[in-house]
C-alpha cells in the first residue's frame, strides 16, 4: 500500500535529486549524482530557496572507489533505484491533482448521483450485475443494494477523495480511493468521457506509490500520529466481515479465471499485512535489517509503479496520435471542424463558433495536436524539449475543457501528465506556496 513515510514538506530527497530525478524518467536513465554539476545544480537550489533533506554532500562512492563501465553504472543504478524515492515531487503532485478530479467530479455530479451510479439509474442494479458476472470487475454496491447502501458509498468516494488530496492516513485512503473509484465506475461503465479511463488506472497504481512523503498532512504530522493502529485494526476487522459476511460474491476471491488470474483478497490482505507488518518492525527494531528490507522493497515498488505510470502516459499520447494519423479528417486538417460545430460539445457556442469559423485555426490546431501526441515520446530524451512540449500539451487540455465541455478528461490528462514535470519546477513552486501561506498566517 501507499507507503507514506513521513518527510518535511518542501523537501529534497538528497544533494542530487535536483540533478538526478528531475522527472521520473531518471527512474530508468540514471546520471551519476557526484561532481561538479550536481553540486551547482544543488547549490543553486539552495540559493533559490529550496530546502533539502539532511544527508551526504553526494550520493556516489568516495573519490577513487567508483567502478567504471557497464558494471559500475548497473552498481550505481540499483543502489539508487532501492535506496531512493525517485519523483517524490511528482508523484505527490499526481495524487494531489487525481484527488482533486476526482473530488470535483462527485461534487458537480452529487444532484445526480442516483441516477447515474443509484437505484434510480436507466442501467439497473440487474443489468450491471449481469455485466459483472462476466468481467468479473469490482464494485461493493451490489453487496446490499437499496438507496442507504448506495448513499453510504457515495459519501464516502467523497471523504477519501478529499483525505486524498490532503494526504491523509494516505496508506489507507489510497486503497479505499480504489474501491471506491471502481465500486461507482464499474456499477455504470457507460459514463465518462475518458477522463474516467485515467482515474480508475490512476487509483489503482497510486496504492503502490509513496506519494504523501512531501505535500501532505502525514508529512506534517511526522512520527507523532496516533490514530494508525485504530484504523488498521478497523480496516482488517472490515475486510474480514466482508470476507467471511457470504454478501461480497465474487468481489473477494482469492482467484480469477481471467489473466492474471489473481483475485481481489490477496491484494487487500497482502496491504493489510504489510502495514502491520511494517510498524511492528518500526516499533519493535527501528533500525533493524527487517525494517531496512520493508523499507527497499517499498521504494522499489514505488519506483516500479511511478514508472508504469509514466510508461502509461506515453502510451495514451502514442496511441492516440497514430490513430489520428490514419483518419481522414486528421490527414486532412478539418477533425476539430466537427466537434465544434456540435452541441454537445460546445459550452460556450460563441466562442465554438469563432475558433470553428476560420480555417487556419482549425487546420493548425488539428495538424498541431497530431504533431504533439506522435512525437512526444521521442521528446523524453531531450528535457527542454520535453518541458517546453509539456507546457503545450497542458495548455491545449485547458483549451478541451474550454471550447469542447470535457473538464474532467481535461483535469485528468492534466494530473497525469505532472509526472513529467521537472522537480526543480516543483520545488520552486512548492516553496513559493510556503512563502504565501507564512506570510498570510496570524502573528502569535
Amino acid at each position: 500500500m501507499s507507503a507514506a513515510v513521513p518527510g518535511g514538506p518542501g523537501e529534497v530527497t538528497d544533494a542530487g535529486e535536483v540533478a538526478v530525478v528531475g522527472e521520473v524518467a531518471d527512474v530508468a536513465v540514471v546520471a551519476d549524482p557526484a561532481g561538479d554539476a550536481a553540486g551547482a545544480a544543488v547549490a543553486a537550489a539552495v540559493v533559490a530557496g529550496i530546502p533539502r533533506q539532511p544527508g551526504p554532500e553526494t550520493a556516489g562512492p568516495p573519490t577513487g572507489a567508483r567502478r567504471s563501465g557497464p558494471a559500475g553504472l548497473a552498481g550505481r543504478a540499483l543502489a539508487v533505484f532501492t535506496g531512493r524515492v525517485l519523483g517524490r515531487y511528482q508523484a505527490a503532485t499526481v495524487r494531489i491533482g487525481f484527488g482533486l478530479v476526482w473530488l470535483a467530479y462527485l461534487l458537480r455530479e452529487w444532484p445526480n448521483r442516483r441516477l447515474l451510479y443509484g437505484d434510480t439509474s436507466p442501467w439497473s442494479t440487474d443489468l450491471a450485475q449481469r455485466l459483472l458476472a462476466d468481467n468479473g470487475a469490482l464494485t461493493v454496491l451490489p453487496w446490499f443494494g437499496g438507496r442507504l447502501w448506495f448513499e453510504l458509498v457515495y459519501h464516502l468516494a467523497l471523504l477519501t477523495a478529499l483525505a486524498v488530496l490532503l494526504g491523509w492516513r494516505t496508506r489507507a485512503s489510497t486503497v479505499l480511493f480504489l474501491v471506491t473509484v471502481l465500486s461507482l465506475q464499474n456499477r455504470n461503465v457507460f459514463l465518462g468521457d475518458g477522463g474516467d479511463n485515467i482515474v480508475h488506472l490512476m487509483a489503482i497504481y497510486l496504492v503502490f506509490t509513496r506519494c504523501a512523503e512531501v505535500w501532505s498532512l502525514d508529512a506534517r504530522r511526522g512520527e507523532h500520529g496516533r490514530s494508525g493502529v485504530p484504523l488498521w485494526t478497523l480496516l482488517g476487522a472490515l475486510l474480514l466481515v466482508c470476507q467471511l459476511g457470504g454478501f461480497a460474491g465474487t468481489s473477494l476471491d482469492w482467484t480469477s479465471p481471467a489473466f492474471p488470474y489473481v483475485g481481489w483478497a490477496p491484494l487487500f490482505w497482502g496491504l493489510w499485512a504489510v502495514a502491520g507488518l511494517w510498524w511492528l518492525a518500526d516499533r519493535l527494531a527501528p533500525e533493524g535489517e527487517t525494517r531496512a528490507v520493508l523499507d527497499a522493497l517499498a521504494t522499489m515498488v514505488h519506483n516500479c509503479a511511478m514508472l508504469v505510470i509514466a510508461v502509461e502516459v506515453v502510451l495514451i499520447y502514442a496511441t492516440a496520435g497514430w490513430y489520428k494519423v490514419q483518419g481522414s479528417r486528421w490527414q486532412d486538417g478539418t477533425a476539430l471542424y466537427y466537434p465544434l460545430h456540435l452541441d454537445y460539445f460546445t459550452p460556450w457556442p460563441g466562442l465554438s463558433g469563432l475558433v470553428g469559423g476560420a480555417l487556419l485555426p482549425v487546420f493548425l490546431i488539428s495538424y498541431g495536436t497530431v504533431l504533439l501526441q506522435v512525437g512526444f515520446p521521442f521528446t523524453l530524451v531531450d528535457r527542454r524539449v520535453k518541458n517546453a512540449l509539456l507546457v503545450v500539451m497542458m495548455a491545449e487540455h485547458v483549451g478541451i475543457a474550454v471550447l469542447l465541455g470535457l473538464p474532467v478528461f481535461s483535469l485528468a490528462m492534466i494530473a497525469a501528465d505532472a509526472v513529467f514535470l521537472p522537480t526543480a519546477a516543483l520545488c520552486w513552486v512548492g516553496a513559493r506556496v510556503a512563502r504565501i501561506r507564512l506570510r498570510r498566517a496570524p502573528l502569535s
